[in-house]
């Protein structure tokens, strides 16, 4: 125990072993190669400036848009379909420059892109949706509702937004209808911060946008500081873990314009086990397994880090059964005293637990066991046996718990094994989670990209996962919501921002990288 306290904090890695790939470090760009990191970041920001400009009119906007009427902002306000067509273009131009950046990141390549020049890009394409209204998600508006039920010193998880505020209340009005009715769905730390925001912001629907805004990307932020150095231990290269991890257009479109609370989670986490690595001691482990809970009580897939946290840990001490042992009932421990802490100073009891399947009762096609359950339950009304939709939706609920346990426990045994990296691991569980539960929606995928980028160069994973994340992105529309009388706009905006994309991609012909599929290094 006592060599494992002191052994150095910037080499500690599983089984105290070098991580792969620390050798020989790629070489800087090319000058052809700068060329085209110039001409693709200029690309992406003018789609960016397009996408943001776009949200002013067919953004998630308030119900009380404060920009109709105005002279120039609001132009776009009347003309929804304009508005439209410049989003999705401004979208297919921003995964038309991430996908070519990306043949700059390849793992195993000569020369590759500097992480300074990702960070800087990443910042010139974030900066115009960090300015914009909301895109893509109305989420943030439940987040302020829902912090304002606890503000008001109503249970979140027993009171309903509609109850606790009134229908006519700004933050209300602005909550889809499915969700005005329904308990909160956010973790009991979540809500005990949205209370310190609400009462920062008062009933100001646009000051609370910006400052959940803030916060979001204060959590991105500390992700892009932890990714980097994580992805150093596992032998991936810095660029190519910051590329697909937060350079991803499901991050500029899901976290920094829509603003969901996976940014919170993968900002705590992702740290906090960067300081729990650096630290294999008793200390560290205690504060590494606080944060972690921490972040689970925010978003319950945090949880999942625990686990694997643990086996990094174990096998840095040695990898013995005892070892194990001793770090799980510390880890354990760590859970259960900070969750008391948390579910006690809230006040709201151990209410949250039940809320956790608030967020099924949306039935989304994007999840495979959802859809498997629709499609059985409609097969067996065309066949006359009657509406079995909800029974059939019962049993894949369960059946997608029961994959994600075993999941869980074969990936922790593999680890603690040695034959996956710890990290990689996780990653693949948080993915098994994703696609098993009931409700799947893209910026879910953040919960296993992120650790699977910075823990693995394996080619055919980039490649997938490069290919489903930009088809993803592209999935929900720009409103966040339903077109309600007014769906024969998308196909006009869709094939108007397609031929503006067809003739950009013309002029740009030549300057870009080539968007073929070298097969880079794997691991």
């Amino acid at each position: 125990m006592a060599a494992a306290d002191e052994a150095d904090p910037e080499t500690v890695t599983p089984r105290d072993e070098p991580s792969p790939g620390r050798g020989t470090e790629p070489e800087p760009l090319a000058a052809h190669e700068q060329r085209q990191l110039t001409a693709l970041r200029r690309f992406g920001t003018t789609g960016s400036l397009i996408l943001a400009a776009g949200a002013f009119g067919a953004g998630a906007n308030p119900v009380i848009n404060p920009l109709s009427g105005t002279r120039l902002l609001g132009l776009l306000t009347r003309m929804p379909t304009v508005a439209m067509a410049a989003c999705w273009l401004g979208m297919l131009m921003l995964v038309a420059a991430w996908l070519w950046m990306g043949r700059l990141c390849l793992p195993g390549r000569e020369r590759m892109l500097d992480p300074r020049d990702l960070a800087r890009t990443l910042a010139m394409w974030a900066i115009p949706l960090a300015l914009c209204p909301p895109l893509f998600s109305t989420d943030m508006y439940s987040y302020l509702a829902q912090s304002e039920v606890a503000a008001r010193g109503f249970d979140p998880y027993l009171v309903s937004p509609a109850v606790a505020l009134g229908v006519d209340h700004p933050f209300t009005s602005n909550v889809p209808n499915i969700w005005r009715d329904t308990p909160s769905p956010y973790g009991p730390l979540f809500l005990m911060f949205g209370q310190l925001v609400s009462r920062l912001i008062g009933d100001n629907v646009v000051f609370g946008v910006l400052v959940w805004r803030a916060i979001m990307l204060c959590a991105l932020a500390a992700a892009i500081w932890a990714i980097p150095k994580l992805a150093r231990r596992c032998g991936v290269h810095p660029s190519a873990a910051l590329w697909l991890g937060v350079a991803n257009p499901i991050v500029l479109f899901h976290v920094v314009s829509g603003m969901h609370n996976e940014a919170l989670m993968v900002g705590i986490m992702l740290p906090a086990i960067e300081l729990g690595l650096r630290h294999v001691n008793t200390t560290g482990t205690l504060v590494t397994g606080m944060l972690l809970t921490v972040a689970g009580a925010i978003k319950p897939p945090g949880w999942v880090a625990l686990g694997f946290f643990g086996i990094c840990v174990a096998l840095a001490r040695g990898g013995r059964w005892r070892d194990l042992f001793r770090t799980g009932a510390l880890l354990l421990a760590v859970f259960l005293a900070t969750m008391t802490v948390i579910t006690v100073g809230s006040g709201w009891g151990l209410g949250w637990i039940d809320t956790f399947d608030v967020p099924n009762r949306v039935k989304t096609a994007m999840a495979p066991l959802t859809a498997f359950g629709m499609a059985g339950g409609g097969l067996s009304t065309l066949l006359g046996l009657g509406n079995t939709i909800d029974a059939m939706l019962s049993i894949t609920k369960v059946i997608g718990y029961l994959i994600v346990a075993a999941v869980c426990l074969w990936m922790l045994w593999v680890s603690f094994r040695g034959r996956m990296h710890p990290l990689a691991a996780m990653g693949v569980t948080f993915l098994t989670l994703a696609l098993a539960v009931p409700v799947l929606w893209p910026w879910y995928l953040l919960w296993s990209v992120v650790p699977l980028a910075l823990s693995t160069n394996n080619g055919r994973f980039r490649t997938t996962a490069m290919l489903i994340c930009a088809a993803s992105s592209l999935v929900i529309p720009p409103t966040g919501a339903g077109f309600v009388l007014r769906a024969y706009q998308i196909p006009l905006a869709v094939i108007a921002a397609i031929v503006a994309f067809v003739i950009a991609l013309l002029l740009v012909r030549g300057r870009m990288p080539s968007l073929g599929l070298a097969r880079p290094a794997t691991q």
